[in-house]
């Protein structure tokens, strides 16, 4: 094969939705490997079926485990995997484990690399996902960047001339699929009704009980305060930690639904018919904008700054005054009207992926 794109969980997955398209219309001989760094139905094998994306030519089956047991058994994977398959270029999507190890293993064999989603930056040098990202970049033969800020940073660290901007294939994926909206259902509990949609999910929020706490307590207020519900989607291990310290009782209200997680169009419904988006995710604060719904951001800093510049997303960490006033702004105000797809590559960012991967291996 010619192109192989290594994944590994569910935002690595979501990605690929447009951008395979594009490779195949492009004439690209391309498979997907998977780690198995998410192997949970929920939050992964659904997207492969939902989305209509080529099943893997194989699922290393890492499974979880701490960074550092996780990356080194993905590398021992990719490698013996890499010289079985010989692909010319390996694609790696994100910033997450099976990204950072897959472009490693293959650097190490001499085969180039392509990262998609390159040049973000929140200047956190301790968070797995900037350290990842960081050193992905500093690997790479061919960096997209999606956004004119990502484009400058990777410019600012030396890598202009293996730099492009594409744009980003997340606003491809909203072009492709919100038409698609009006056919999915809202769960029933949700209805009818007001609601913010949540999601918490970073080692750094979930694993630090004193944040957990935090973070029940501003969900907790938002009924109280301002008379909407919150529909929270609890990622697989948030409603494990939750469970372990008995935060989850403080959860128990009629206002607050505790929903699994959900399809990935379901949450591109949940975040559009959405009062608010409030979320410790990236990926959600850039659909969220891509949406036109305004997103509270539940961390310190954020890489996706053109959101925060055009007034759709408020970053406030776990600060409760921070959030009340973010909250009360976007349920009183509708931000000023942007053109948040035209931003992010105009929809056609996987296209121009592709057609740089076409000339990379041709």
């Amino acid at each position: 094969m010619k192109v192989l794109l290594v994944v590994g969980t569910r935002p690595q997955v979501i990605k690929l939705a447009s951008l395979t398209r594009a490779l195949t219309d492009s004439g690209v001989d391309f498979s997907i490997l998977h780690t198995g760094q998410h192997y949970d139905y929920d939050m992964d094998e659904v997207f492969f079926k939902e989305l209509g994306l080529p099943e893997p030519i194989e699922d290393l089956g890492v499974g979880s485990g701490s960074h550092g047991y996780q990356t080194g058994e993905m590398l021992i994977k990719l490698e013996k995997a890499f010289e079985r398959l010989t692909p010319e270029l390996v694609a790696v999507p994100g910033d997450t484990n099976s990204a950072l190890a897959g472009g490693l293993a293959a650097v190490k064999l001499k085969i180039p690399v392509a990262h998609i989603e390159a040049g973000l930056r929140c200047h956190l040098p301790f968070m797995a996902e900037e350290i990842n990202r960081v050193l992905l970049d500093h690997m790479s033969r061919l960096l997209f960047a999606p956004t004119t800020t990502a484009f400058s940073n990777l410019r600012n660290e030396g890598l202009k001339a293996l730099a492009t901007k594409p744009g980003d294939v997340m606003a491809d994926n909203i072009k492709l699929f919100e038409g698609m909206l009006g056919r999915v259902d809202l769960p029933a509990k949700l209805a009818g009704r007001k609601y913010a949609y949540v999601t918490v999910h970073r080692a750094e929020t979930v694993e630090d009980a004193k944040n957990l706490e935090r973070v029940v307590s501003l969900l907790a207020s938002i009924p109280r305060e301002f008379a909407i519900e919150v529909a929270f989607a609890v990622h697989p291990h948030t409603r494990r930690r939750l469970e372990e310290t008995g935060l989850i009782a403080g959860l128990r209200s009629d206002a607050i639904k505790l929903l699994k997680p959900v399809s990935y169009l379901t949450s591109l419904k949940l975040s559009k018919e959405a009062a608010f988006v409030m979320t410790d995710s990236g990926g959600l604060q850039k659909e969220a904008f891509l949406l036109g719904t305004p997103c509270v951001t539940l961390r310190p800093v954020t890489e996706w700054t053109e959101t925060v510049r055009s007034g759709w997303n408020s970053v406030t960490d776990l600060d409760s005054q921070k959030v009340g006033r973010a909250v009360r702004r976007y349920l009183t105000s509708r931000p000023r009207s942007v053109n948040a797809i035209g931003l992010y590559g105009g929809g056609s960012a996987s296209r121009r992926i592709a057609e740089s991967i076409r000339a990379a291996v041709t």
